[in-house]
């Protein structure tokens, strides 16, 4: 049954001051899990899910003076999962951000809480909700999900320095309002090592009025992932498993809006590369990637140290259980 013979895994993906999550479930048999990329798989019904993530940044600097480069970023996300039945999952995402500016000024805290539900689907002689039982000719299927993120603006958006003056709004640590996305995923395992995954997203951000009166809403995001995942050892009767990973990640930022106008330096596109792996033994995962921009596409990108495509690197950590 497939309660019993999933092993679950499930990263999530924050981005500096925007942020969606991304699902990624997989057993010893059957379908491999992305990194990055939100694969079709639910959770089984009346199991619980908790995960752990670390995300740090590094990103590149270009002066030894204090001039308010950034430095570094780390999201930290808790996380807990409900199958409510074999093909509506919900979570419930908790993130801890810690920015740093030359190393000298540091923004820390707990980011607006999110909440996501799932539905699954698969295709076989036609569209139907996924099954409670498959057997593994089954999970050769397509499978397919549909999701629903939103948050709650639990985070600090108006946090001030000693003297009183707001920090910037891309160093807080909430975004003031809620935010909601929308997603889409598609998998393909083909019954050997190998399974391919895809994912669409929409995020879109509300405006928000700060204490000094200035008025901020951050670009709306479009992000398209895809995933290859190969199974590299696998032992059954033991429950273990050993999968590489190779990602390409796709976004889209729009301009931040201040006070009515489009604000410079903000806004593009990027294509990072993600390698990584992913070791499953019985009922807990644990998965390594380094994720790296490749290309970018960024408006006014010389202004844009410390924004996503600027990084020279993300260490990408994930830890999860099943019970």
């Amino acid at each position: 049954m497939k309660k019993y013979s999933m092993l679950l895994a499930l990263t999530t993906t924050l981005f500096a001051h925007h942020g969606v999550p991304s699902i990624s479930l997989a057993g010893v048999e059957g379908p491999g899990a992305p990194l990055e990329t939100t694969s079709s798989a639910t959770l089984p019904e009346g199991s619980l899910l908790g995960y752990m993530k670390v995300d740090h940044a590094k990103y590149k600097t270009y002066t030894h003076a204090r001039d308010g480069e950034a430095e570094s970023s780390e999201y930290f996300t808790y996380g807990l999962g409900y199958g409510f039945s074999s093909y509506l999952s919900a979570y419930v995402f908790v993130p801890y951000y810690t920015k740093t500016q030359d190393d000298a000024f540091k923004t820390s805290g707990f980011h607006d809480i999110s909440f996501q539900f799932v539905l699954g689907m698969k295709y076989d002689d036609g569209l139907m909700l996924t099954p409670s039982n498959e057997s593994l000719d089954d999970m050769q299927d397509w499978h397919f999900t549909t999701s629903f993120s939103f948050t709650l603006p639990t985070g600090k958006s108006n946090a001030t320095m000693p003297d009183g003056t707001l920090i910037d709004p891309g160093m807080q640590t909430g975004f003031g309002k809620p935010s909601f996305m929308f997603g889409v995923s598609a998998t393909k395992w083909f019954g050997n090592d190998w399974t391919l995954v895809g994912d669409m997203s929409y995020n879109r951000f509300l405006e928000e009025t700060y204490s000094d009166g200035s008025k901020v809403r951050f670009g709306d995001e479009v992000r398209v992932n895809t995933a290859l995942v190969y199974m590299l050892y696998s032992k059954p009767a033991s429950k273990l498993r050993l999968d590489f990973i190779m990602e390409a990640n796709y976004m889209y930022l729009g301009r931040d809006i201040e006070n009515g106008s489009g604000a410079e330096a903000t806004g593009g596109e990027m294509i990072y590369l993600t390698p990584g792996a992913r070791l499953s033994y019985k009922t807990t995962s644990v998965a390594v990637g380094v994720k790296v921009p490749t290309w970018t596409n960024l408006n006014e990108e010389n202004l844009q140290q410390g924004a996503e495509g600027k990084e020279d690197y993300r260490l990408l950590f994930t830890f999860s259980a099943l019970f």
